[in-house]
C-alpha cells in the first residue's frame, strides 16, 4: 500500500455512492429525518457518511478490512508496529495504555503534571502512582517535563514499576530527553509509556523534536485532531512489540470504545495520515516559519515575552516545538486569564489556554500570515492597554510538596465519605481530584493527605480566576474527604 491511499475514506464514498437503502441506525437517514436547519448547516455529504460498523465498512473493534488497512498505513507512517484509531479521543487511548500493563496493585511511575486521564485510569486499575516532580520553571511559573535523572531515580527505587509514563512534548511544546529516558526505563524492562497528545506533528519534520516512535517509547497517545488536521476526538495509539501485548491493547481499547463509532471521525484520521505522510514536511516548515515571524515579533512588544530555545537548558527541558508561541504576560498589569478575556472580547481572538501570568497560542499546518498578523496586531493592542503600572507583580507560588499517599486512589474513590468545608480539609484524606483544567495537573488527588499548602495553591488559582475544577461542589467551599470512624468504646 502507498502512503497516497486512504482505504477507509474510499470505502465509506464507494458504499455511499451506492445510494444502498438503509433499514439500520443512524435514524437520520443520511439526513433526512434530521432538524432541517442542522441538515443545512452540516451538509449532506458528512451525514451521508454518518454510518455505522456494516460489513462493507469493517469495525474498529475487531478490523478485518478498509480499518485494518488504514491502521497499517498508519503504523507505516508513524514508524510504529501497530497503530490502532481512537475515537475517544487522546483520553482513551491514555487510559488504554495504562490498563494495558497495570493490575490492581501494580505501581505506575507518572509526572505529577498529567492529564486528569492518566488518574482516571490509575482508579480504573487500581494501581498505585509514584509521582516524579516536573522540572518547574521560575520564569514562566510552568510545569515542563521530567529530567532523566528523576526518571532515573524513580526507577532505581521502584524498579518493580509495570511502567513509566512521559507527557512528551508537554501542552507547551517542552520535550524531555526522550531517548535517553526509554533507554534507561528498558534497562530495567519497564514499557515506556507517552502522552504526545500535543506532538502528532513532530514525527513529520525534521526541525522539530523527536517523536516517541523515534525515541523507541512503547506506546504513544497521538491526538491526530488537535495539531494533525483530523476531526475533534481522532486520535491514535502507537505501539511498539516487546515489553506490550497488542492483543492486550486491543481488547483494553475495545473495552474504552463505543460501539457506535464515528465514522466521519476515523476517516478523518485516514485522510489526515495521508496528509502528514505525504505533505507534512513541506507544511510544517511553513508553519515553523511563521511561528518564528510570530515570536520574533512579539518579542518587539514592550512588556510581552515568547520564548524560544533560551528555554533549553536540562534533560527536561532538552527540546521545544515553536509551533507553541507561549507568551509571559507578567510584565503587564493584567493577568493571564484576563489577557484571554481581553483578546476574546476586544480582537475575537481565542487562545489555547491561560494561567496565572501566561497565555498560549498554537500555530498549526491551518494557519496563515494573516491570523499571525492579526495575533501581533491585537498584542500589541492590549500591552498598550495594560502597560505596567509600576506596581510590584506577587511572586509565582511554588507548587505545593505532593501529598503522600494514605489510600490508593482506587480506594478512596469507593470509600465512604463526608463533605467538609475546604478550610478545615488539612489533614484529611481526599476522596477527590482538584486539579487546573486546562492543562488538567492534579493538585490533590483521591487518597492523598491535604496540606495546607495545596489549599493556600487551590485558593490563589481561583482568586486569579483560573479553572479549577474536580470537586462535586463547584463552588469549591467543600471537599469530599474519607469519612473517620469512631473508635467502638466497649
Amino acid at each position: 500500500m502507498s502512503q497516497l491511499e486512504t482505504p477507509l475514506f474510499d470505502a465509506l464514498l464507494k458504499h455511499r455512492n451506492r445510494h444502498p437503502i438503509q433499514f439500520h441506525i443512524p435514524g437520520h437517514k443520511r439526513g433526512r429525518g434530521m432538524d432541517p436547519a442542522f441538515r443545512e448547516f452540516a451538509g449532506d455529504n458528512i451525514l451521508s457518511v454518518d454510518l455505522i460498523n456494516i460489513a462493507p465498512l469493517d469495525d474498529l473493534h475487531a478490523p478485518k478490512g478498509a480499518i485494518h488497512k488504514a491502521q497499517e498505513l498508519a503504523a507505516r507512517a508513524f514508524g510504529a508496529d501497530y497503530t490502532f484509531f481512537s475515537v475517544q479521543g487522546t483520553s482513551g487511548a491514555i487510559m488504554t495504555m495504562i490498563l494495558s500493563v497495570c493490575e490492581p496493585g501494580d505501581k505506575i511511575i507518572v509526572p505529577r503534571n498529567v492529564h486528569k486521564s492518566v488518574m482516571s485510569a490509575i482508579v480504573f486499575a487500581g494501581a498505585v502512582p509514584v509521582f516524579i516532580h516536573p522540572e518547574v520553571d521560575p520564569e514562566l511559573g510552568i510545569s515542563h517535563g521530567i529530567s532523566a535523572e528523576a526518571a532515573e531515580t524513580a526507577l532505581a527505587a521502584h524498579p518493580d514499576a509495570k511502567g513509566l509514563l512521559v507527557i512528551n512534548p508537554t501542552y507547551y511544546g517542552v520535550c524531555a530527553d526522550l531517548e535517553r529516558i526509554v533507554d534507561i526505563s528498558h534497562g530495567y524492562g519497564i514499557p515506556v509509556l507517552v502522552d504526545e497528545a500535543h506532538g502528532v506533528h513532530i514525527h513529520f519534520n525534521d526541525s522539530l523534536p523527536v517523536s516517541a516512535m523515534q525515541a523507541g517509547a512503547d506506546m504513544a497517545a497521538t491526538s491526530v485532531h488537535k495539531l494533525g488536521g483530523a476531526m475533534t476526538q481522532g486520535s491514535v495509539l502507537n505501539v511498539r512489540e516487546g515489553l506490550v501485548s497488542t492483543k492486550r491493547v486491543q481488547s483494553i481499547l475495545s473495552m474504552l470504545t463505543t460501539t457506535s463509532t464515528s465514522y466521519p471521525i476515523l476517516a478523518s484520521i485516514d485522510c489526515a495520515r495521508r496528509q502528514l505522510a505525504m505533505h507534512g514536511n513541506d507544511l510544517l516548515d511553513e508553519t515553523i516559519r511563521l511561528a518564528k515571524d510570530a515570536r520574533k515579533r512579539i518579542n518587539k512588544i514592550p512588556g510581552l515575552w515568547c520564548p524560544g530555545r533560551e528555554l533549553i537548558r536540562s534533560s527536561a527541558t532538552y527540546d521545544i516545538d515553536p509551533t507553541k508561541l507561549l507568551i509571559s504576560v507578567k510584565d503587564l498589569s493584567i493577568t493571564g486569564s484576563q489577557a484571554e478575556v481581553w483578546l476574546r472580547e476586544n480582537a475575537n481572538i481565542e487562545v489555547e489556554l491561560s494561567d496565572l501570568y501566561n497565555i498560549l497560542c498554537i500555530l498549526t499546518i491551518g494557519d496563515t500570515g494573516k491570523e499571525v498578523s492579526l495575533l501581533v496586531n491585537a498584542l500589541k493592542r492590549m500591552a498598550d492597554t495594560f502597560a505596567p503600572d509600576g506596581s510590584e507583580r506577587p511572586p509565582f507560588v511554588a507548587l505545593p510538596e505532593i501529598p503522600a499517599l494514605a489510600l490508593t486512589p482506587r480506594d478512596a474513590f469507593y470509600a465512604q465519605t463526608e463533605a467538609i468545608p475546604l478550610d478545615e480539609a488539612e489533614g484529611r484524606i481526599s476522596a477527590e481530584f482538584i486539579m487546573v483544567y486546562p492543562p488538567g495537573i492534579p493538585i490533590v488527588i483521591p487518597g492523598e493527605i491535604v496540606t495546607q499548602d495545596n489549599i493556600d495553591y487551590i485558593r490563589m488559582n481561583m482568586e486569579a480566576g483560573l479553572p479549577v475544577q474536580g470537586p462535586e461542589d463547584d463552588t469549591l467551599q467543600n471537599l469530599l474527604v474519607i469519612k473517620e470512624r469512631m473508635p467502638i468504646i466497649s
